[in-house]
């Protein structure tokens, strides 16, 4: 039959059919439709570095960016990506798989524990940034997981202890508050859709970013979650999905270039620099300005 003899009110039919089955479609390639979008959050990539220790994650200060890798670490310039030094603890030595570093007052502290091997067992390793000498370490006596990353904050710590589905239940993970001495006060846990997004993983890299807000990776999407501390109760509130261009992994913001991140591709053993911004945090002026041009 041609489109022209079938009555209005059929097409209009058809029409609506049509858009609401790309709407259901796009919804399921994007997630559940009522999982947090991007909002006003956006993520621009600047730029990327080879770095052969891009693996698990990346820490960095005002000059350098840290590669790390199970048991290595690599120091690189931010300005051209220059290697200009290295740690490497062997396979056969005490470190065996690191993950997120986070620097501080020239020391790089690195969330390092045992997995897959169970029990878990966890610590917060410690590097003199300038020599890349090992020079301290804190182990966890009874570790609630395995560490995947530590982000100091005043005289506390926020840490994750994740679990994941090929030892354990990953619904398990939990953010959890040290004080000076790592001690928990406080424990936070996922939520239940946010456990379905880390497929059978935890999240692999958390930072306090822009706004000072927590935002977490997974271990292979490219996706970055901003969550709030809930106002009551122990579940995280998930706020906004932002796509990124890493996948997954543990990630650093710049502590002297603001809403600048840090992330990896260990596909491509590559650190990636971007830009993540919030359009409806801008002052109302500069947004006039812009839209009149």
């Amino acid at each position: 039959m041609r489109l022209g003899l079938v009555p209005a009110r059929i097409v209009r039919g058809m029409l609506v059919m049509i858009v609401l089955g790309s709407t259901a479609s796009a919804q399921s390639d994007s997630g559940r439709s009522d999982e947090p979008s991007a909002g006003a959050w956006r993520h621009e990539e600047l730029g990327r570095f080879k770095a052969a220790e891009a693996n698990q994650g990346v820490a960095v200060d005002a000059e350098f960016f840290y590669a790390i890798d199970n048991h290595a670490i690599g120091k690189y310039r931010k300005d051209n990506g220059l290697r200009v030094g290295g740690w490497d603890g062997g396979k056969a030595g005490r470190i065996k798989h690191l993950n997120a570093g986070q620097v501080r007052d020239g020391r790089l502290y690195c969330a390092h524990s045992n997995f897959p091997a169970v029990p878990e067992q966890s610590s917060v390793e410690i590097w003199d940034t300038e020599t890349l000498q090992l020079v301290d370490s804190h182990h966890f006596e009874r570790p609630l997981g395995s560490l995947t990353w530590a982000l100091p904050r005043g005289e506390e710590w926020y840490a994750c202890f994740a679990h994941y589905k090929s030892t354990s239940d990953p619904a398990r993970s939990r953010v959890v508050l040290l004080d000076a001495q790592w001690q928990p006060t406080k424990t936070w846990a996922f939520p239940t859709e946010l456990i379905r997004r880390f497929a059978g993983s935890s999240a692999s890299g958390g930072g306090f970013g822009p706004e000072g807000r927590l935002f977490v990776t997974g271990h292979d999407a490219k996706e970055l979650y901003l969550l709030d501390l809930p106002k009551s109760g122990t579940v995280l509130d998930w706020q906004a999905t932002v796509p990124i261009s890493a996948e997954g992994q543990a990630f650093c913001w710049d502590p002297v270039a603001p809403n600048t991140l840090y992330s990896i591709s260990r596909r491509t053993r590559e650190v990636i620099v971007s830009r993540v911004t919030n359009a409806s945090a801008q002052p109302r002026a500069k947004v006039s300005s812009e839209l009149g041009r």
